[in-house]
């Protein structure tokens, strides 16, 4: 088992892809703490697999929810060896009408937490001289969709950051990396799709394999790089999109 001795941290764990790179964390051995900022189906998922996973609910905005949270799983659990930085809303926001508090909050979900998370778990990383951490982007950091304002520069920002840490952090055989996603198929891509008539058909009529992707297409990917088959890739963008990325048109 490619984890087996690892202990993994998710941020939104309890559903979608990040359910499904707990559930795959956890099948290749790790031991695994997620939070989620929704308690009842957090609870539910840990419950059902077992004592090797734990949950906390915690709110990825707050640094003292998410540092308290934290602390809490390493008491009980150990150092983190691993960590998955899956939060996330998407934003369908108008530039004009869009308030400076919404803008806040919006980045205090989707990319200030990939902050947070590193300042986190670093210190134990780098005295253990190891450590992997995978941000999860979107395919929208680099090709993004009208109507996703300001999504598309959150991801890229995502994109930025995990360079950044890639180069100061190599030094400790630290690796960072990301994996962006395509048209997966969770709660919230059907709930998009399902707005509008006629977009899941327009949709899967543009990807290149004819299908959109599942969550635990996304999990395998991440469970690699966290893992030490991966053990000299960092810095690097793995888009998990079925090939839409490739397309010009």
């Amino acid at each position: 088992m490619k984890l087996a001795g690892h202990h993994i941290f998710v941020t939104g764990g309890s559903k979608g892809i990040g359910e499904a790179i707990v559930r795959d964390c956890l099948a290749e051995g790790a031991k695994v703490s997620f939070v989620d900022i929704d308690s009842a189906t957090g609870e539910k998922l840990a419950a059902e697999l077992g004592s090797k996973v734990k949950f906390v609910k915690a709110d990825v905005s707050s640094f003292e929810q998410l540092s308290k949270a934290f602390n809490e799983i390493v008491g009980s659990q150990g150092e983190v060896t691993g960590v998955v930085n899956n939060a996330g809303v998407n934003s369908h926001a108008d530039p004009v009408t869009m308030t400076d508090k919404e803008w806040d909050d919006f980045f205090a979900v989707d990319m200030k937490p990939v902050w947070l998370t590193a300042k986190l778990a670093l210190p134990a990383m780098r005295k253990a001289g190891k450590g992997s951490i995978v941000n999860i982007g979107s395919i929208h950091g680099k090709l993004t969709y009208p109507g996703f304002f300001p999504y598309g520069a959150a991801k890229s920002a995502v994109l930025g950051l995990t360079r950044n840490l890639a180069l100061d952090e190599g030094k400790h055989e630290i690796r960072v990396n990301t994996v962006s996603p395509g048209y997966i198929l969770t709660d919230l891509t059907k709930g998009w799709l399902n707005a509008e008539a006629g977009r899941t058909e327009r949709a899967t009529s543009i990807q290149p394999l004819g299908r959109m992707g599942q969550p635990s297409e996304v999990a395998k990917v991440v469970t690699f790089l966290l893992s030490d088959k991966a053990s000299y890739v960092s810095g690097s963008d793995w888009s998990v999109d079925g090939g839409l990325s490739a397309r010009s048109a």
